[in-house]
């Protein structure tokens, strides 16, 4: 890999047309280069190895592509647990995007092997007061802890996320959603439970409704329950 700053390398990736796409997807994000995923995903991989110390320090803030990049190598590179854990406390701060976050933590695989300490590690991102602090936290859930082993823990976890902000609203009423879809008993209590805010549950039911794995008899119930909850 060449020295140059990292920065160049991301403009000759850069797709005008993506641009144009992205910073559609982006409102308020004006740093957007335009390199498409994959792209950025098989650089993050390159840079990622013995170097990647170095690379990583060569890599700015200023643009979505150069941030997101730090966190795709975050998920890549190779390290002790508590290394990759400080890293991801010092990368957290800079997600105040769907899309950064989002890409983030679907690349912490390392998680799979290591979901014991790493709920543990979470909670402070759950019970933040800060929307892409909780938005990560939910991500996370949904992305690891949808499982037999960590149903219940994980519904409860996410009925208790104080979310304040459009983009954690919206993570937990995913979240749930996905719950439900794989585990409809478990999740369907908390669904029809009147709440304080039932702008979540809406989204939720919604999200479910947009599944093609749901059967008829599933489809009615949400459509009533959604009724139900609006009225």
């Amino acid at each position: 890999m060449s020295k140059e700053p990292i920065r160049i390398e991301l403009e000759k990736l850069a797709d005008e047309k993506y641009q144009k796409f992205a910073s559609d997807l982006l409102p308020g994000v004006n740093s957007v280069l335009g390199v498409r995923l994959p792209k950025l995903r098989a650089l993050a991989k390159q840079l990622s190895g013995k170097d990647w110390k170095e690379n990583l320090e060569r890599i700015s803030d200023n643009t979505l592509e150069e941030v997101m990049l730090q966190g795709m190598m975050i998920g890549y590179i190779q390290c002790p647990t508590e290394e990759r854990y400080s890293l991801i406390r010092n990368f957290v701060p800079k997600i105040d995007n769907w899309s950064v976050c989002d890409s983030f933590c679907c690349g912490l695989k390392f998680i799979e092997s290591n979901k014991e300490e790493f709920f543990v590690f979470l909670q402070p991102y759950l019970t933040s007061k800060k929307e892409f602090e909780q938005r990560f936290g939910c991500v996370i859930l949904l992305n690891y802890y949808i499982e037999k082993d960590w149903i219940n823990k994980t519904i409860k976890a996410l009925t208790q996320v104080k979310a304040n902000g459009y983009y954690s609203k919206m993570a937990v009423a995913w979240a749930l959603a996905e719950c439900y879809l794989s585990y409809p008993k478990k999740t369907l209590p908390v669904l029809t439970k009147r709440t304080k805010d039932k702008w979540i549950q809406q989204k939720a039911f919604q999200k479910i409704l947009e599944s093609r794995t749901i059967t008829q008899e599933q489809e009615a119930e949400i459509r009533s329950l959604k009724k139900s909850i609006r009225s």
